[in-house]
């Protein structure tokens, strides 16, 4: 099949006729009618039943569709681009970033970016660090955020800011003075929310608590750092997150405490080692490091 084949062909299967694929393509009827009769010759099969003006797939219409959608998007995002660049724009930027710092970090980041490149495409995704991993290697993002260095051959780990794990509890909880205090294991009181047995960071909590005697009980375990923090501020207990998502709680809510001892939590600007940022992303990485420490410099 050709791409003019597979184009024609994809738009009959979305829209069932021959007269609708032929508004979508923006061409006449009988050129559609010509394009899809010269496949059906080269495949050697009818593809549709022809029933009273009607297309019907037949199964093996069903599966070509199955196999050529990524083909089709992957024609629309040459367009997407062809047409960027025939309006002078940058490339289409692909950012993917695990939820923490999406949530924490990302809405200022992209904001003060977009002022310097405000006729730039770039798309946002989230994932867990492994996927990302998947994601760079396969060429499917251009750079992406994580707080964990997956020390992976192929990846190029970029250090961009850095803080301790933090404690939140509902407003309330401790005095001015206890708040310029860290706090140790033996201060967690009352409900405690924890993470997945798979978290690394939370690993780390739960070994620093064992370390010193104390044997964390979670009633309330959770995937994510900012469901945790939502449970915080609608005063569901304590719980020890990264110092991005600390940082991003309601100040009318939540108190903050640093950790002790410190487990310090490194934001990582992930990159595919064989592939260099463009111009407009190695700005958008600077962006987000800016960002990054000023969500850490924000006040409780």
């Amino acid at each position: 099949m050709r791409l003019r084949h597979i184009e024609v062909f994809h738009a009959i299967m979305q829209v069932g006729t021959i007269s609708g694929a032929a508004q979508v393509l923006h061409i006449s009827q009988p050129a559609v009618t010509k394009v899809l009769q010269h496949c059906e010759l080269q495949l050697g099969m009818p593809l549709f039943e022809r029933v009273r003006g009607k297309l019907y797939p037949k199964p093996e219409a069903h599966r070509l569709f199955a196999e050529t959608e990524k083909l089709n998007r992957d024609l629309q995002g040459i367009r997407r681009l062809a047409a960027s660049l025939k309006g002078r724009a940058l490339e289409t930027i692909r950012l993917v970033s695990t939820p923490t710092v999406a949530l924490s970090v990302l809405p200022l980041a992209v904001s003060a970016w977009r002022r310097e490149f405000p006729g730039a495409r770039c798309e946002l995704a989230t994932h867990h660090t492994s996927e990302i991993v998947n994601t760079l290697r396969l060429g499917e993002a251009d750079l992406a955020l994580s707080l964990q260095d997956p020390r992976h051959p192929g990846i190029v780990a970029e250090p961009l800011a850095q803080g301790v794990m933090t404690v939140i509890a509902p407003a309330g909880t401790w005095s001015a003075a206890d708040c310029a205090t860290p706090l140790a294991a033996p201060g967690l009181v009352g409900e405690l929310i924890g993470h997945a047995d798979n978290d690394p960071l939370g690993e780390m909590v739960v070994a620093a608590c064992e370390a010193q005697g104390l044997h964390p009980v979670f009633h309330t375990v959770v995937q994510t750092y900012q469901i945790a923090r939502s449970l915080v501020e609608a005063g569901g207990g304590m719980a020890v997150v990264d110092p991005f998502t600390a940082a991003s709680a309601s100040s009318a809510l939540v108190q903050r405490r640093p950790w002790a001892p410190a487990i310090p939590v490194q934001l990582y600007l992930l990159t595919a080692g064989h592939a260099p940022l463009s111009h407009g992303a190695r700005q958008l990485a600077g962006c987000i490091a800016t960002a990054a420490r000023a969500c850490l410099e924000k006040k409780a």
